[in-house]
């Protein structure tokens, strides 16, 4: 019977240690403690696969936050009748759920629906600000790699030397080809595509 935490962030800019400081501090064996970079949106996580090889019965799962072991209420759903069938506990650090009691399971319920409902309430706001920003003439997204200027010096460079390969101005622009066409689409500006 042992706890084993299971950290999680998004990127690979993001930091895990304030997850595992709190997993270690819960009592969890550094040993066992999967960490994984990866979209909590994503169900195919291999630390959070080789975790749940890894649980035995009587044992129970940590994680920090309960948005840290899924994203979807559906999907928490599924892993914890999982969890139940196999008689393994689960725990959430910053919601105070323990499973392993009747009443951990209904705050389980309650906080995986707000969970969810934080989400989409983020999500709404957002489509709201890309909407709002798009109708004052904003666009969202980064900033193209070759300015248009620079877009027609390649094209230019391309007509007045023949030999040359687009290739090779792409690399003189420190652009892939791929983005020297798009480049040309996006400005209008004509060149005989290799």
């Amino acid at each position: 019977m042992a706890l084993i935490g299971y950290a999680r962030v998004s990127t690979e800019d993001q930091k895990l240690d304030m997850q595992v400081d709190a997993l270690l501090k819960a009592g969890c064996d550094p040993e066992f403690i999967y960490k994984e970079h990866a979209s909590g949106a994503n169900a195919q996580r291999p630390q959070l696969g080789l975790l749940f090889k890894t649980l035995r019965k009587g044992d129970t799962l940590v994680v920090y936050k309960l948005d840290r072991l899924g994203r979807s209420t559906k999907h928490l759903y599924q892993m914890m009748d999982h969890l139940e069938k196999h008689e393994i506990g689960f725990m959430s650090l910053t919601e105070s759920v323990d499973t392993t009691t009747p009443m951990g399971k209904m705050v389980f319920a309650i906080f995986a629906a707000m969970a969810q409902l934080e989400r989409d309430l983020i999500s709404e706001r957002t489509k709201a600000g890309l909407a709002a920003a798009r109708a004052r003439g904003r666009k969202g997204g980064r900033k193209p790699k070759l300015t248009k200027e620079k877009a027609l010096e390649a094209a230019k460079l391309l007509e007045d030397n023949p030999r040359l390969i687009h290739e090779q101005v792409a690399r003189m622009f420190g652009v892939a080809r791929a983005t020297l066409y798009r480049s040309w689409t996006r400005y209008g500006i004509s060149v005989d595509f290799e």
